[in-house]
């Protein structure tokens, strides 16, 4: 149970993704859901009526003009997402940008910039990192030699012809959308940014990548490779040292947790990672804790995406 005030949060967008935040949220007395805005009145209502939420916005600037709300959950397509932190920033509003917040490293630079010249928080929302499933990969890594190998896919099908994620101007993509998780996952097991980058993707309509296989190598030696498709369903987690292997089958959804060190399994207790990932917002917000992720990861992560497509795009390994 939270020991302060529970953070005001306003959600700016009414993606299918908000449902799985709202029940993070539904869970946890961190944060008050208070208001959502979107771009008409009747879907600003309609969502906040199904969602039993206080106050519907029909602009996304209302939402921001509304003094009631202390913080902003932003769910937009990946290409909104710095132009509407920006504005939430400006307008005094801390944020939670859903993942990933940019394929442009000078856009994370400035959002960060922004925050912390107006003593703010801004995260980007990898709910994954937040799960106990995290924090037990660093503790077992030692068990199994020196790491050498990470292997991590993720992937679903998607069959709807009209999905934004399917579109250019929007930055679309299986890397934006769920490969993202892929090179979050080897540079957090690794502990480092990776030096050079390999990608490449097979798109099929206006140049998007249905699937993208990137290999990152990191300073140490460490290799990375990993696949994102929304043509198939398959998801996991491999770390292979030299003494031995650790295999999360779901590292990023959780559904279920389980782990499986040299063959033995193990499951995790049932957690929301929504709902880790909104207290620690809410704690951070509140000065009781630091934000588990902040300029330095999200920076990485910019960088890294940002290497891969360059190396999609010129079909040559790219350098950081």
């Amino acid at each position: 149970m939270a020991t302060f005030e529970p953070v005001r949060l306003g959600i700016l967008g009414t993606a299918d993704i908000n449902r799985k935040l709202l029940k993070g949220a539904s869970l946890t007395d961190a944060v008050r859901v208070v208001a959502v805005g979107s771009r008409t009145e009747a879907r600003a209502q309609a969502f906040a009526t199904t969602f039993g939420i206080p106050r519907a916005h029909p602009t996304y600037e209302a939402l921001l003009a509304d003094a009631d709300v202390e913080a902003v959950y932003i769910s937009l397509p990946n290409a909104l997402h710095h132009e509407w932190s920006m504005r939430a920033l400006a307008s005094g509003k801390h944020v939670l940008c859903e993942k990933p917040y940019s394929r442009h490293p000078e856009n994370v630079t400035a959002a960060f910039d922004a925050a912390e010249s107006a003593g703010l928080i801004l995260s980007e929302a990898f709910m994954w990192r937040h799960h106990p499933q995290a924090a037990r990969l660093r503790e077992l890594l030692p068990g199994i030699g020196r790491l050498q190998t990470i292997r991590a896919s993720f992937s679903f099908v998607l069959d709807r012809e009209a999905d934004i994620r399917l579109s250019t101007d929007l930055d679309g993509g299986s890397l934006m959308d769920v490969g993202c998780y892929c090179v979050s996952g080897a540079r957090y097991a690794s502990g480092e940014e990776p030096e050079l980058v390999f990608g490449t993707g097979v798109g099929e309509r206006g140049g998007v990548d249905r699937r993208f296989t990137g290999v990152l190598r990191f300073p140490s030696g460490v290799i990375a490779e990993f696949t994102s498709a929304f043509t198939t369903d398959h998801r996991g987690l491999e770390l292979i040292g030299t003494d031995g292997t650790i295999l999360f089958t779901d590292p990023w959804q959780s559904l279920p947790a389980t782990v499986i060190v040299d063959g033995v399994e193990s499951a995790f207790e049932e957690v929301d990672p929504y709902q880790c990932e909104i207290d620690n917002l809410s704690a951070a917000i509140r000065g009781e804790a630091e934000p588990l992720l902040g300029r330095a990861d999200a920076l990485g992560q910019a960088r890294a995406i940002d290497a891969l497509m360059r190396s999609a795009a010129g079909g040559t390994g790219v350098r950081l």
